[in-house]
């Protein structure tokens, strides 16, 4: 049996888990001394698109079965080329799902679908009701940050200092970019403003942000009747459909309230709530946080957010897996970035690109409609 962590992928050699933890550390003593030193973006292998695996650690299967030959293991934010996605056997699991790699299959529930796109830097900022600003997604599989204004606030900011990794956002994230600064090699850097965070702020490379557009927050079918504007989320089925009066217009698997813990416990706290509820507040991009000391999550720049239950529900963009069809949450809906994209865009209330959150009060926007098998 070979391990994947002493094999080469390209140029990137993949570490074993104390590795790279290592040499993380050691990176974040670099960064936090030279924050705007001549730095460059990680190379990735060539391939139309590329999976990060999102969790401490995977195997790898000769084939899409649990049941086959382990071959390697990949670790948290190991960047590899996603060849297909096949169904297989997980036993225990809804989900059964497989990614193929070039050196066998991973369980896809944990593997992060992206892409690789560097953008050339933006030198301005636009002036806008929040001040000279823009928002901005992450479009590389991942960015290392240095923090502006230490010491760490956010829980997951505190945590990953804690085990020696660097700050860290993932593609897909959205972040407001409130500053931009150009080193001596001529490199350019984004300063990056959660706007309802724990206060951290950030430096990140620009080539790795893509500048959102007013026209792709534009709404879909403004035209149409509010009233008629319906969500569906069927807990069952882990769906999520978008009616036009009887009309569906959108439809996507997701992920509700998780049904059990990581220990195989049964957590009826976590349940996505059942029955119909407006959406109250939509924002571009919003941390998520939640639960305790000792069993909580926080979660930066989560983008296109739509609460439609007072406790903090929501339908929002997800990066941390790749399990749609399987309860796996936390209680919000848990949907890929392009249906969470859709959905914020289609619903109401409207949110403009300036200042990208808007709060409504009763009736409030868009039902949203929460159902069990029991409905």
């Amino acid at each position: 049996m070979f391990m994947l962590n002493h094999r080469t992928i390209g140029n990137n050699r993949l570490f074993s888990r104390r590795d790279f933890l290592k040499l993380a550390a050691l990176s974040t003593g670099a960064l936090a001394f030279r924050p705007f030193a001549k730095l460059a973006l990680r190379e990735y292998t060539q391939a139309d698109q590329l999976g990060r695996i999102t969790v401490g650690k995977m195997d790898v299967f000769a084939r899409p079965d649990a049941n086959s030959q382990i071959v390697g293991a990949l670790y948290e934010d190991n960047v590899v080329p996603w060849i297909r996605e096949t169904v297989g056997s997980m036993p225990g699991r809804i989900n059964q799902r497989f990614v193929e790699t070039p050196y066998g299959f991973v369980w896809g529930g944990y593997v992060q679908p992206v892409w690789n796109q560097p953008n050339a830097p933006v030198t301005s900022l636009p002036q806008t009701s929040l001040g000279q600003g823009m928002w901005v997604e992450v479009s590389v599989p991942y960015v290392d940050l240095v923090l502006d204004n230490p010491p760490a606030r956010a829980p997951w900011l505190q945590y990953r200092g804690s085990i020696g990794l660097p700050a860290r956002f993932v593609y897909s994230q959205i972040v407001w970019v409130d500053q931009i600064r150009t080193n001596e090699e001529g490199q350019v850097w984004y300063r990056l403003n959660e706007k309802y965070g724990s206060g951290d702020l950030f430096w990140g490379q620009a080539e790795a942000f893509r500048p959102l557009t007013v026209e792709e927050m534009s709404p879909i079918s403004p035209d149409v009747d509010p009233a008629q504007k319906r969500i569906v989320v069927k807990i069952w089925e882990q769906t999520m459909s978008c009616f036009e009066e009887n009309r569906e217009v959108y439809f996507a698997k997701i992920s509700s309230g998780a049904l059990f813990d990581a220990l195989g416990n049964r957590v009826d706290n976590w349940a996505t709530p059942v029955g119909e509820s407006p959406i109250w507040r939509k924002a571009v991009s919003l941390p998520l946080a939640g639960g305790t000391a000792s069993a909580g999550w926080s979660l930066p720049a989560v983008g296109w957010v739509a609460l439609f239950v007072g406790t903090g529900v929501a339908i929002h963009s997800t990066f941390w897996h790749n399990n749609y069809g399987e309860p796996s949450s936390r209680g919000c809906v848990n949907a890929s970035p392009n249906d969470a994209k859709w959905v914020f865009r289609w619903s109401l209330p409207q949110v403009l690109y300036d200042p990208g959150d808007v709060t409504v009060e009763w009736p409030g926007g868009t039902i949203v409609s929460v159902e069990n098998r029991e409905t």
